[in-house]
């Protein structure tokens, strides 16, 4: 059954910073010296419906017969005959710039290696993680996989199917001071300038006892952040209140861009994002931003046959792509979703900022 929904923009309008929550600095910034990381190594995925590799394969063969031989059931590679129930995969998990600890859980991505055709409905045998050759284990896989794509069976994911076994300590000490960087995408339009304002206004109306400026933007990418003399004593705290700063003013200064990251779903907006007319199709839910509005007394969501998104009064033929995302919001549209249909709308041509989605434009 597709779902009929029907949306006007301009009665959500009011709501609509409600359904957006309000950007902080630690989503566009890092600490200078954090930097995410990938362990990675090799295992079996086993459970295939005649989609694996041929057992006949010795780079699949023997790592299988040595699976067998430590859970007692010893075997010859000329045993196991012609079965395509086994893949060899390649495990890739990716540790977030802020690190982890012991116990951990991060998505891991699994890709085959040889002549299998599908991984779907199989299930990842415990396999070691490592960052590279000759390396400490730093994290199990194993697990039920998911195939995302089905255009693409060769790859699925495990959701928290690492757990790490040691720490990663990415973030270094803080005493005097330090420096944050900016995401890449966000190194235009005087962005740091216009962050280490935010910053200092939002420090000093919290704090009431700034003598200096605690930021300032050295480059078009970096700011220095000075910890006041009164914070020195607990400088994590200090840091983190930092990274809480709101900076959804500073954002909406910048050129128009839309960042989109698929994996954490995330969707960070800067300057005025506008979308033209358009009728969008996308699995259960057509958008349609041609309609007149409704009338002032027409509630909020009706059962129709369509979804619809009124234009806004100040640009006649134009809605506000984040009065677009408030009603997503409202109809709980994953942000995947969101994502693919913002990228429908790009390509189109009425998407009227710079699209970015996964670093990628």
């Amino acid at each position: 059954m597709s779902r009929t929904v029907w949306i006007a923009i301009l009665l959500l309008s009011i709501t609509a910073a409600d359904a957006l929550a309000s950007r902080t600095l630690r989503e566009v910034a890092r600490l200078r010296g954090q930097g995410a990381s990938t362990v990675q190594g090799l295992g079996l995925v086993v459970g295939l419906n005649n989609t694996g590799d041929s057992a006949s394969e010795l780079a699949v063969a023997r790592p299988l017969a040595e699976v067998l031989r430590r859970m007692g059931n010893s075997v010859s590679i000329d045993e196991l005959g012609n079965t395509r129930s086994v893949a060899l995969v390649l495990i890739t998990c990716e540790i977030p710039r802020e690190g982890a600890m012991t116990d951990d859980r991060f998505d891991v991505t699994i890709s085959v290696l040889n002549s299998a055709k599908s991984l779907q409905g199989g299930t990842l045998l415990m396999a070691p993680l490592t960052p590279g050759p000759d390396t400490p284990v730093y994290a199990f896989a194993r697990g039920e996989l998911t195939v995302p794509d089905r255009a693409t069976p060769t790859s699925a994911r495990i959701s928290r199917g690492a757990q790490m076994v040691r720490d990663v300590v990415t973030t270094p000490a803080i005493a005097g001071g330090f420096d944050l960087i900016l995401d890449q995408n966000f190194s235009l339009g005087g962005a740091s300038a216009r962050i280490a304002s935010e910053i200092n206004q939002q420090y000093l109306l919290t704090a009431n006892r700034l003598e200096a400026p605690i930021a300032t933007a050295i480059d078009a990418r970096t700011i220095r952040v000075k910890v006041p003399p009164t914070e020195r004593n607990n400088p994590q705290a200090f840091y983190g209140d930092v990274m809480r700063t709101d900076i959804t003013s500073a954002l909406r200064e910048l050129p128009a861009q839309v960042i989109c990251d698929t994996r954490a779903g995330v969707i960070v907006m800067t300057g005025d994002v506008l979308v033209s007319p358009a009728i969008i199709t996308h699995r259960d839910l057509t958008i349609s931003t041609i309609i007149p509005p409704p009338p002032p007394d027409a509630p909020r969501v009706e059962r129709r046959e369509f979804a619809a998104v009124g234009t806004s009064p100040d640009e006649a033929d134009r809605s506000r792509l984040e009065d677009l995302i408030g009603a997503f919001d409202q109809l709980k549209v994953p942000p995947v979703e969101q994502i693919r249909i913002l990228q429908m709308l790009h390509r189109a041509g009425k998407l009227h900022a710079r699209l970015i989605v996964d670093g990628q434009e």
